[in-house]
């Protein structure tokens, strides 16, 4: 197969969760430009239908679709309605992230919230489309974590804005990555490939100072932006990657590498 072939996602089955969001508008657009039949789930169809109709207009196969992480119900039926339409997935990214949390004063039902959706649902999504994967002999699963899921909080970044790092988001986004050395291990002998991306940060009107403070902390000095997520989803979605698997890859301008 010529390497640029090896990339093409093409007669594949690709789903995305959270696809409506800062992330995963450019990650549908992505595995969709591949070529692959692409769905895109969330809580939120309404949005996901004012993302997925322009993509549909340049003749990419976009279906959006209901599902909520934190209904294993919800999982199990959305897993069920794609494979009853498209006969399988080859391709999962997991995206959906939810945000009950805003500071370390949080209340405990809001952690538990959290991990509600952002752990116990992560690790349903990738076991049950895991073993769907494993059945059929072939698969690649891509968990989004996040840089905070790799090192500690830079709190200066946050002081006078009347922002803060929610403690949270650390703690499941560090968990996505064991996770997705765990599942590799698991899945791996039955042919399912699992890894992560740490993204950084998204440039999304942040206030100057806060801009200024986060760009000078990465070798590129800038936020990610619209498409700077695509090619690395692609590569590990597809056959171009096919002997990686458990592995997280730092999507984040050299934030991490300091």
């Amino acid at each position: 197969m010529n390497v640029l072939e090896s990339f093409s996602l093409k007669n594949k089955v690709a789903v995305v969760t959270g696809g409506a969001g800062l992330f995963g508008r450019q990650i549908v657009e992505a595995v969709a430009e591949a070529g692959a039949k692409t769905f895109t789930a969330s809580r939120d169809l309404k949005k996901l239908e004012t993302e997925a109709k322009p993509l549909r207009a340049r003749g990419l196969d976009v279906t959006a679709l209901p599902y909520d992480q934190g209904d294993e119900k919800s999982i199990r039926d959305l897993l069920a309605a794609i494979v009853k339409t498209a006969g399988g997935v080859d391709v999962l990214v997991n995206n959906s992230v939810a945000r009950p949390m805003k500071s370390w004063p949080g209340t405990a039902e809001q952690f538990a919230e959290s991990m509600r959706i952002n752990a116990t649902g992560l690790y349903l999504m990738v076991r049950l489309f895991g073993e769907h994967m494993a059945e059929r002999g072939h698969g690649s699963i891509v968990n989004i974590g996040s840089i905070q899921g790799v090192v500690g909080p830079s709190f200066h970044l946050y002081e006078g804005l009347g922002m803060d790092a929610p403690p949270d988001y650390f703690f499941h986004k560090g968990g996505l990555v064991q996770l997705t050395k765990y599942a590799a291990g698991k899945l791996g002998p039955r042919g399912v490939r699992v890894n992560a991306i740490s993204p950084g940060g998204f440039y999304n009107n942040h206030d100057p100072r806060f801009l200024e403070r986060y760009n000078a902390l990465t070798y590129l000095k800038r936020m990610a932006n619209m498409t700077d997520l695509k090619g690395a989803i692609v590569f590990l979605a597809s056959d171009a990657a096919a002997y990686i698997t458990g592995a997280n890859i730092p999507v984040d301008g050299g934030y991490t590498a300091s």
